[in-house]
């Protein structure tokens, strides 16, 4: 009896203390990810944007994901609406300026040496560390 009861409760012991090993989560830290397209349009600075040209995948509600250099998901979601952002620095004394398109979206990642970002099934972008605003993940669109 005492075999036949370790031969029953034997694999489901083993099975749970497999399953717990395989759930152990990863440490992750919250971070934003920025993304500045240099679609060089003539707009005001801070209103809503979203890329142009061969950026169009860049806007609000696109399917993203953060890949680690394997290409395993870290995080996904959805972009959220750009901002307007002036090219230069300088006051050019008009309401239209030249313009890049950022889009920043917060993300909790588990560290990695790489990370990338997947816009729309779109080849990924490169991401770089910078923590100038805080923590983040950066990328120029085109680079």
């Amino acid at each position: 009896m005492r075999r036949l009861l370790a031969a029953l409760v034997l694999p489901s012991l083993l099975t749970g203390a497999l399953t717990a090993c395989g759930d152990a989560e990863e440490a992750r830290t919250a971070m934003t990810v920025r993304v500045l397209v240099r679609d060089i349009n003539i707009r005001p600075a801070g209103v809503e944007c979203a890329g142009t040209g061969p950026y169009t995948h860049f806007h609000n509600r696109s399917p993203f994901q953060v890949v680690d250099a394997a290409g395993r998901t870290l995080a996904e979601g959805a972009l959220s609406p750009g901002r307007s952002v002036a090219t230069f620095a300088e006051d050019l004394e008009v309401t239209r300026v030249p313009t890049y398109c950022e889009f920043a979206v917060p993300v909790d990642l588990a560290a990695r040496d790489a990370y990338r970002l997947v816009v729309d099934g779109h080849p990924p972008v490169d991401l770089t560390p910078n923590d100038t605003e805080g923590p983040a993940l950066v990328a120029v669109v085109p680079s």
